[in-house]
């Protein structure tokens, strides 16, 4: 069994859709930082997204093993509605928004990506994880991480949507059995 530890990248501060815009995390909470390592498992590997938000954040959890970015780990991608405000968007396309956010799974933004492709991708990257180490850091995204939380509890995606999932958080859990250790744990 491998355990995965679910961390959530660092804050980037932004009131937009962001999903695969290579936005900076702020990490200058260094205290937090600091208890978050230390909560994590010392000698696990680190794999992150290939956004910047998560590889930094991955960079300051101290010298640990790291294993290359994954793509498959990053945001789901919103398309046109990247780095704009939801209450532009649902001023422009009410139902699409709502449909979106309410019932996820095929609708997808305009170019981008639906929760059901999210799922498939994340779900692949931690089939590739699953089994290389007991433990394994994993610095994602809220979206990952949700989608991680419906497979381990055998929940819908609306019930997943229903956790809180905090920048700096951890989740930690296993998906072979699926057993969920800790959701949205601020150490």
């Amino acid at each position: 069994m491998t355990r995965f530890w679910l961390v959530r990248h660092g804050p980037t501060h932004a009131r937009t859709m962001i999903g695969w815009t290579d936005l900076p995390a702020d990490l200058s909470d260094s205290a937090a930082l600091a208890r978050l390592s230390a909560h994590l498992p010392p000698e696990a590997p680190v794999v992150s997204s290939d956004l910047a938000r998560a590889v930094a954040t991955a960079d300051a959890l101290g010298p640990r093993p790291r294993l290359p970015h994954d793509p498959d780990l990053r945001e789901i991608h919103f398309g046109q509605w990247e780095t704009r405000p939801f209450a532009e968007i649902e001023a422009e396309s009410p139902d699409h928004i709502r449909a979106f956010w309410e019932s996820p799974g095929d609708i997808a933004p305009p170019g981008g990506e639906s929760w059901t492709a999210l799922t498939t991708r994340s779900w692949a990257a931690l089939d590739r994880l699953h089994g290389l180490a007991a433990d394994i850091i994993v610095v994602a995204h809220f979206g990952p991480i949700v989608a991680a939380l419906q497979r381990a509890e055998g929940i819908s995606p609306e019930a997943a949507f229903a956790h809180r999932i905090d920048n700096l958080s951890v989740t930690s859990l296993a998906l072979a059995p699926p057993k969920v250790f800790s959701i949205n744990h601020r150490p």
